[in-house]
């Protein structure tokens, strides 16, 4: 199996994610396009619902079963980009699955807010997962993404013990946030259906004490030369 971080970002580093009803729609299309069978449209409407994912309850597992062209490993919804760790399950599927995320995607933003054009800055940015170190952070890596949110935390990203002054902080802000798959992997039900969690906790085992250990510690790989920004 080849594991690959992917990511892309709005042009000119715009907002692709403006509220809870985009994020919604975004965490609705990693379900619908995840499949062989082409979606009946790229674009949905949630004009007349209040979140948007009562449209489909992604909370029940047996979605899932469906003819999946890609696993999803991890992800995260951030304002101007989203964060990816996929592996294929059919020959083509990743280039399949991107080219429908982002078209899907694109089609409902500018339907909603009345433009036009491209939405992303250019191709979905794809990194062959490929060392031990890559493999051991890459999850973490993802999930911690929404600390650039939380005062205090935002240098999370530095080898230096200071890049997050409270860990325990750090975790309880991750664990209000929706946007990733965290909450999953912490057994905590969120949209489990567009998710494959089980080569992470065979290699990762508890999850929410494998990461808290990490903030705690945090003594990172250099960063800078392994992500995608």
């Amino acid at each position: 199996m080849e594991l690959y971080h992917v990511m892309n970002r709005g042009v000119d580093q715009r907002d692709i994610m403006r509220d809870d009803r985009d994020r919604a729609r975004f965490v609705h299309d990693l379900f619908e396009f995840n499949d062989q069978s082409p979606a009946g449209s790229t674009y949905y409407s949630f004009a007349h619902k209040t979140h948007g994912h009562e449209n489909l309850d992604l909370r029940n597992p047996d979605l899932g079963i469906r003819s999946r062209i890609v696993d999803i490993h991890g992800w995260c919804l951030m304002k101007n980009h989203y964060h990816l760790l996929l592996s294929e399950r059919v020959e083509g599927g990743m280039t399949l699955f991107l080219r429908k995320l982002n078209v899907g995607y694109a089609n409902y933003f500018n339907e909603r807010y009345h433009r036009s054009g491209a939405l992303f800055q250019g191709r979905t940015k794809k990194v062959l997962i490929e060392r031990d170190a890559h493999f051991l952070y890459i999850l973490h890596y993802i999930h911690l993404n929404p600390l650039d949110y939380l005062k205090g935390a935002s240098a999370w990203r530095e080898r230096d013990r200071n890049g997050i002054r409270n860990a325990r902080a750090a975790l309880a802000y991750l664990s209000e946030y929706r946007w990733s798959s965290y909450l999953d992997y912490c057994k905590t039900v969120n949209f489990p259906s567009i998710l494959t969690t089980d080569f992470f906790r065979r290699s990762l085992g508890e999850y929410k004490k494998e990461i808290a250990s990490y903030l705690k510690n945090l003594e990172l790989e250099p960063i800078a030369k392994l992500t995608l920004e």
